[in-house]
């Protein structure tokens, strides 16, 4: 079993910074490549970005290209995003999540993974 915990969100103004913290506890979290997805009240969840294991490659969606970065410390088993230039429509319930290294496929795929966290709220306002 993996739990993921996440913490470092809420309010900021457009154009501000935040960096959200993904924990994760459980036996050969390693193992796992890390994803942060999210969700906008009435919209569907989508991909933010995707960190692999153990080489560290990293992915982003289009809408996030440029202004956010995930890193990984392996050895406190910790994942990060790094969020800059925030806009309104980065508004969301921001949540990790974790699959196997060895799994292939689409990081966006959201039904590739296996553990997700419950999240934490960032909020933009103008």
């Amino acid at each position: 079993q993996l739990q993921l915990v996440e913490s470092g969100g809420g309010l900021v103004q457009v154009g501000g910074s935040l960096r959200l913290s993904c924990a994760a506890a459980g036996f050969g979290s390693g193992h796992y490549g890390i994803g942060w997805f999210r969700q906008a009240p009435g919209k569907a969840r989508e991909g933010v970005s995707y960190i692999s294991s153990p080489y560290g490659d990293t992915f982003y969606s289009d809408s996030v290209q440029g202004r956010f970065t995930t890193s990984r410390d392996q050895a406190r088993n910790m994942v990060y995003l790094h969020m800059e230039g925030l806009k309104p429509e980065d508004t969301a319930l921001y949540v990790c999540t974790a699959r196997s290294r060895e799994r292939g496929g689409l990081w966006t795929n959201q039904a590739l993974y296996d553990y997700w966290g419950r999240g934490t709220q960032v909020t933009v306002s103008t």
